[in-house]
């Protein structure tokens, strides 16, 4: 009883741990004051603003894992698209748009 007690156990913890999301997934105040939502899409993240002007707008698209993400990102306001990169420590998450790799801009958002 107690070995099939701590298999069950077992199991249920590696199964936990496999379909742990990705720290990027959940909903960010962005440097704007908006809230932007990341969930998983096809194999990589995409980026939505959930509230403010451009409120349902998709504004980027990032793939990787363990905390550091490439893809692109779109600047709503401008509406032009660049290569971004995110990259996640402890609750901030540093969003990158570069034009060619060499001018770029950045923010941080916060999770809510």
């Amino acid at each position: 009883m107690i070995r099939s007690f701590v298999l069950a156990s077992a199991i249920a913890m590696i199964a936990g741990i496999a379909h742990a999301e990705e720290p990027i997934v959940g909903s960010w105040k962005t440097a704007a004051g908006d809230t932007a939502v990341i969930v998983s899409c096809g194999g990589s993240y995409c980026v939505t603003l959930k509230t403010g002007k451009y409120a349902g707008r998709k504004i980027g698209m990032l793939a990787g894992t363990g905390g550091s993400y490439a893809g692109e990102i779109t600047d709503p306001a401008a509406d032009k698209t660049y290569s971004g990169s995110g990259k996640i420590s402890g609750n901030s998450l540093r969003m990158q748009g570069c034009v060619m790799k060499v001018l770029c801009k950045s923010q941080t958002w916060t999770r809510l």
